[in-house]
């Protein structure tokens, strides 16, 4: 069974990754990373994209914020967390990535300022 979680964050991480048309090689080592920090199956992530395949970017992104909605808070600032260090990889945030990640945390119902200081705790054990 895939969970919520990992489908809607793997949903979300495809779009911002591609947001800008390029997904750079630091993009690539953090979408890894987080694969494996969230211990998201291989499985689960072959189910994925067999469907992006065949979805439209609206249809991906409708679908993933309606995966992470059912999901508790906590998995969805989590979820954010990530996607703000994906749109910080490449040290050059193109204006989808921002819209993206603006639209999906209202979306969510989560605060921006709560993503950032949670990404930031979230660095700062990392280092």
């Amino acid at each position: 069974m895939h969970s919520n979680y990992h489908l809607g964050l793997l949903h979300l991480t495809h779009l911002l990754a591609s947001a800008d048309g390029i997904v750079t090689s630091e993009e690539r080592a953090v979408l890894e990373g987080i694969r494996k920090e969230e211990h998201i199956a291989d499985e689960t992530v072959q189910f994925f994209m067999d469907k992006v395949s065949q979805s439209k970017e609206l249809d991906l992104y409708l679908e993933g914020i309606s995966l992470l909605n059912q999901c508790t808070e906590e998995e969805k600032l989590c979820a954010f967390v990530h996607l703000y260090r994906l749109a910080e990889a490449d040290s050059a945030i193109h204006v989808r990535e921002v819209r993206f990640l603006f639209y999906g945390i209202k979306s969510t119902r989560l605060s921006f300022d709560d993503v950032v200081l949670a990404s930031q705790l979230h660095n700062s054990k990392r280092t």
